[in-house]
């Protein structure tokens, strides 16, 4: 047994099990990021929320500057091809994206940001969306999948 491969593991899962119960506002985000993950300043992630990367410390999700995550959000970046269901009846490849928020951008309570998405500068994402695209500075999306409706002013 490698320990030299379990030990960063260990210390990951454990700093991910900190930042999903938080308790002060700032914790989340000193946790996540001794998860490896690439997050700016004054950037607000919520309780129980979910940063989901094959390796955390491959920065498959980068959150910059001003970010407010609501509680329970999940950014996922890693997903299967459906091509291998067709193929060989049963998953066997990992594909990995990122997933961008860029500065300024709110993200509502209990959404769900797919693979390969970027929320750009000033966005707001509605409670409860799914982000299946990319979303453009200063747009409201909200719904399942999440759908433009309204600018920010």
């Amino acid at each position: 047994m490698n320990f030299n491969l379990i030990i960063p593991k260990i210390k990951t899962k454990i700093c991910s099990i900190f930042a999903r119960y938080p308790v002060t506002y700032k914790w989340p985000s000193f946790w996540w990021r001794k998860c490896g993950f690439s997050i700016g300043r004054n950037s607000i992630i919520g309780p129980y929320c979910l940063l989901w990367a094959n390796y955390h410390t491959d920065c498959g999700i980068i959150i910059e500057n001003n970010v407010i995550i609501g509680p329970n959000v999940t950014l996922v970046s890693v997903s299967h091809l459906k091509e291998d269901i067709a193929q060989y009846g049963k998953i066997v490849t990992t594909t990995k994206e990122k997933i961008i928020i860029r500065n300024g951008a709110w993200i509502g309570a209990g959404a769900i940001v797919l693979p390969g998405i970027t929320i750009n500068e000033g966005a707001i994402v509605g409670a409860g969306a799914v982000v299946t695209r990319n979303v453009e500075p200063y747009t409201i999306v909200a719904g399942v999948p999440a759908k433009k409706i309204g600018m920010v002013k």
